[in-house]
């Protein structure tokens, strides 16, 4: 498991400086592994003393090339907390997509026939939730997993990540919602 990791933000300068880390990835024989999102690239390690060498690596490339990079001190995973030491304790993500008026768990129902799904609706609006009406299904938001899990069993349906993230997992397929029919 890769417990460290150093954090390089790259703007808009990703692409050489990612060819150019992935070169030492190479060199390290799978000591170290880089991978990129958008405008950040990440350097993982299984220790520290990789870390630390990937570090000095990383800061010589970045002066090399004379990149306009943000680069983190090397971070470590807390496994007990499901976060990296640099992130705050306690906010995770789940408090943020409500913060965005998103609910970051689904329950995906087939309720077999739209005047089922009618009806049930109705149960669950009447219980306080909201659930959308997609023909035959409903997709019912909670503020947890364990909410949803427990929801989920009740109404035989599925839970899977809500509000902004369904969207993000596929952009430009907003049928993803429905399992195997967006996928």
């Amino acid at each position: 498991m890769d417990d460290f990791r150093i954090h390089i933000h790259a703007g808009g300068e990703v692409q050489p400086l990612y060819d150019r880390l992935v070169e030492i990835e190479d060199h390290e024989g799978g000591r170290i592994a880089v991978s990129h999102d958008g405008g950040d690239i990440f350097v993982y390690a299984s220790t520290a003393a990789d870390a630390q060498r990937a570090g000095e690596a990383v800061h010589a490339i970045v002066r090399e090339q004379n990149a306009d990079a943000e680069i983190s001190r090397v971070e470590r995973w807390l496994d007990d907390e499901d976060r990296w030491d640099d992130e705050p304790d306690g906010e995770d993500w789940e408090d943020e997509e409500l913060d965005e008026g998103y609910a970051p768990w689904e329950v995906r129902v087939d309720a077999r026939s739209r005047r089922a799904a009618n009806a049930l609706a109705e149960q669950l609006e009447a219980e306080g939730y909201r659930p959308l009406r997609r023909w035959s299904y409903l997709i019912v938001g909670t503020a947890s997993r364990e909410d949803a899990e427990a929801l989920a069993a009740r109404l035989h349906g599925e839970v899977e990540p809500g509000g902004e993230l369904v969207w993000e997992t596929r952009p430009g397929n907003p049928f993803i919602i429905f399992g195997g029919l967006g996928q």
